[in-house]
C-alpha cells in the first residue's frame, strides 16, 4: 500500500511544499547562472526511469554544454575543468539537483529511490539489477546517493580508467544497495534516508548510514 499509493501522495505534497519554501534559493541561482558561465540555467538529460522507460531529468547547469564529448565523458572528477564558475558550489551542496522537484511533481521521480542513470552508467549493472532496479521510481536521493555522495573523489583518486573503475567497483556495489532498498522499502526507511541526505551534506565524512541501517551490504575495500 505504501509503495503504490501513499508514497506518491507524500512525494507530491512534500515536493510542492519544497518548491515553495526553496524559491528564495532557486531564484538567485537562476539569476547567477544567467549571468555566468555559458549563460544557461537548466540541463535536461535523457535518463532511465520507472520500469526502464526513458524520461528527461531537470538539473541546474553546472558543466559546459560540450562536456559529454570532452575528456572525462560522463564521469566527473574533483576540480574537473569542465565545471562552470558556480558549478562546483552547486554540485557540492547538491543544489544542482533541486530542479528535479519538478520531475517529482510530474510523477517521473520520487523523493527517495535509485538515481536515474544514463545508458552508459546503467549498462555495467548485472542483468538481475537491470531487470529490477526501476521497479520503483527513481529518486532525488536514496541509499546509493548517500553512500556515494563523494563519488567524484573516488574517481579522482583511482589510477584505473574511469569507465573501468566505475564498472568494476562502483556499479556492483550501487546495485547491491538499491536491491537492499527495495527489500526494505517502507515509510521509516524513506524518512531516515531523507534525514541522512541532509546529515551528509553537513557532515560528508560521516558513516552514520551504516549505523542506522546495520544490515547494509558491506562496502568493498576499494571504495573506502
Amino acid at each position: 500500500m505504501y509503495k503504490h499509493f501513499f508514497k506518491r501522495i507524500i512525494d507530491f505534497i512534500l515536493s510542492f511544499i519544497a518548491l515553495t519554501i526553496l524559491s528564495p534559493i532557486l531564484i538567485p541561482v537562476i539569476i547567477g547562472l544567467v549571468l555566468t558561465g555559458e549563460h544557461y540555467v537548466f540541463y535536461f538529460q535523457k535518463r532511465i526511469g520507472y520500469k526502464n522507460k526513458p524520461f528527461f531529468i531537470w538539473k541546474f547547469a553546472t558543466m559546459l554544454k560540450a562536456s559529454p564529448s570532452l575528456a572525462g565523458g560522463l564521469h566527473t572528477t574533483r576540480k574537473d575543468p569542465r565545471i562552470l564558475p558556480m558549478g562546483g558550489f552547486l554540485r557540492k551542496t547538491k543544489i544542482n539537483e533541486l530542479p528535479q522537484i519538478v520531475n517529482i511533481l510530474k510523477g517521473d521521480m520520487s523523493i527517495i529511490g535509485p538515481r536515474p542513470l544514463v545508458d552508459k552508467t546503467f549498462a555495467p549493472y548485472s542483468d538481475e539489477v537491470k531487470a529490477n532496479i526501476y521497479n520503483v521510481k527513481p529518486g532525488l536521493t536514496g541509499i546509493g546517493s548517500i553512500v556515494f555522495r563523494d563519488e567524484e573523489r573516488l574517481l579522482s583518486e583511482t589510477n584505473m580508467d574511469l569507465d573501468e573503475f566505475y564498472a568494476k567497483h562502483i556499479s556492483p556495489y550501487k546495485g547491491e544497495l538499491e536491491m537492499w532498498y527495495q527489500k526494505n522499502l517502507s515509510l521509516y526507511t524513506d524518512f531516515m534516508l531523507i534525514f541522512l541526505t541532509a546529515w551528509v551534506i553537513f557532515s560528508p565524512e560521516s558513516d552514520l548510514v551504516y549505523k542506522v541501517f546495520k544490515d547494509l551490504p558491506e562496502r568493498p575495500s576499494e571504495l573506502k
